[in-house]
């Protein structure tokens, strides 16, 4: 397949046009015109960049990609280091970062929502990335934090009565702790996102609302394994989700 019939189609897709985001979406780092063997992961880093040259990829297809709002454009030290091996493989670096979160189907928030059988009924936040769901029956909030830890592969942080019946959830994935409030006015008994700040902790103390904190790299490896799943149906292409662990 060829980089630009991928990109395009990518692009159609997720619509990055829609979104201002930290960073630029889609092609970051242009490699070979040919496409066959992807390797898919959360971020861009040395660690996934030398797996994708292991298996012999020509694209690396990430959640976190590089050039972000405010960093350092410099090319030195370890951002010398990524570039200088991705160009000399010739390995084409693809991005998506607030896309693939709000995606319907591949998203973040989506894949998130099936792994735990919520059903989305509403979504709150900038671009409508914060989601919303009510369950069928109260579960305790305990409880969805140890469903967290098996479904998520991490031990959750959680701020709140591990015994309060939770009716109302919300979730976004990654750093979305600042949204806390939003999830209060819509509703939410319990917000799950990936990262907590220091007054998340009294948010969730004075508001009575249960706080989540499952891990951004926790939250935000579906969307991206997903994407290469649906490219590995639609085009046949070879696909591999690499996981690069992370305990944040």
């Amino acid at each position: 397949m060829r980089r630009e019939e991928l990109t395009t189609y990518l692009n159609g897709m997720l619509m990055p046009e829609r979104f201002h985001d930290y960073c630029p979406n889609g092609l970051q780092v242009e490699g070979r015109d040919e496409i066959h063997r992807i390797v898919c992961g959360v971020t861009a880093n040395r660690a996934l960049i030398e797996a994708a040259i292991e298996r012999g990829a020509d694209c690396l297809l990430v959640h976190h990609g590089w050039f972000w709002k405010g960093e350092d454009g410099r090319v030195t030290g370890f951002r010398k280091q990524r570039l200088q091996r991705l160009l000399a493989h010739d390995i084409n670096l693809i991005a998506y970062h607030l896309p693939l979160d709000a995606h319907p189907v591949v998203g973040n928030n989506a894949q998130l929502a099936a792994r735990f059988g919520w059903t989305i009924d509403g979504h709150f936040g900038e671009h409508d990335l914060g989601c919303r769901a009510v369950l069928p029956a109260p579960i305790f909030a305990g409880d969805i934090a140890a469903q967290a830890a098996r479904l998520l592969e991490r031990p959750p942080l959680l701020i709140g009565d591990p015994g309060q019946a939770v009716r109302t959830v919300a979730w976004c994935s990654g750093g979305a702790q600042d949204w806390f409030e939003a999830a209060i006015a819509a509703g939410a008994e319990l917000f799950m996102s990936g990262e907590i700040s220091e007054q998340t902790t009294h948010l969730a103390r004075e508001s009575g609302v249960a706080y989540l904190a499952a891990g951004h790299h926790a939250t935000e490896r579906y969307g991206v394994k997903a994407l290469g799943e649906h490219l590995a149906e639609r085009f046949g292409l070879d696909c591999e989700f690499v996981e690069i662990d992370n305990p944040v």
